[in-house]
């Protein structure tokens, strides 16, 4: 069976601003590290950090979900694995300078909305968790 060559989507490209290690600092401290994986069709996380004395380690795959058989779909989506065995899905949305991490799907009452700096390699927020289905701010 020949493979075919899928090309990544405009939105999971632009995710290239996260390639690099990041300092994080506020409830969770420690790095994170993204690459690309050969191809350019997944970025790939990697996670070291501690949070309230525990450790958090483990890596994430995020790109567009093709189950097979069928196109990748629009979404930009992601599994989380850790060291304890749990594993955590999220979509990742970026507008603009603005990033949106949903935990799970897309209007999740749980998400992260992160704002890149224009001068510099940074990116502040915090993460939200509501009892409702949320929209990110504008």
């Amino acid at each position: 069976m020949a493979e075919t060559t899928i090309e990544p989507s405009p939105e999971l490209r632009a995710l290239d601003r996260l390639v690099g290690t990041w300092k994080v600092t506020g409830g969770a401290e420690g790095t994170v590290r993204y690459e690309w994986m050969p191809g350019g069709c997944f970025l790939l996380q990697h996670v070291d950090l501690a949070e309230s004395g525990e450790s958090i380690t483990g890596m994430e795959v995020i790109g567009n979900l093709g189950p097979f058989g069928e196109p990748p779909g629009k979404d930009v989506v992601s599994r989380f694995y850790d060291s304890a065995g749990n594993t955590l899905d999220y979509t990742y949305e970026l507008i603009g300078d603005t990033l949106t991490i949903w935990a799970g799907a897309k209007g999740s009452p749980a998400y992260f909305p992160g704002t890149f700096d224009a001068e510099g390699p940074s990116l502040t927020g915090d993460w939200v968790y509501r009892t409702e289905a949320a929209t990110p701010p504008p």
